[in-house]
């Protein structure tokens, strides 16, 4: 079985709520475990250019956003579910995601 890290950025008032969707979808499992996740608090950015429809913001104008960046694991059976989940309960048009596949630990 494939195993990913998936990792997403979303404005600290949708956090739980984007979390949820994605455990229920079956991310964030590890062994015996579920709704594993790891979340750091930052800020993020962006300008929405002509033709968006930001969430947050105005055309052509920098916003600056208080997020959390979150990870979890997630099997290659559930990937497709989890994804779609995040897009349907992310507040963003355009949600910033990162994949990686891991590789299994040694010994």
């Amino acid at each position: 079985m494939t195993v990913y890290k998936l990792c997403f950025y979303v404005p600290e008032d949708h956090v739980e709520a984007v979390k949820t969707a994605v455990f229920e979808a079956g991310a964030g499992r590890i062994g015996h475990y579920d709704c594993c996740s790891f979340q750091l608090r930052g800020q993020g950015q962006f300008r929405p250019l002509e033709g968006s429809n930001p969430h947050l913001g105005e055309h052509g104008e920098i916003e600056i956003v208080d997020e959390f960046r979150v990870e979890m694991i997630c099997t290659d059976d559930h990937l497709k579910a989890a994804l779609s989940a995040l897009r349907l309960a992310h507040p963003y048009e355009e949600p910033a995601i990162d994949l990686w596949r891991l590789e299994d630990l040694p010994g």
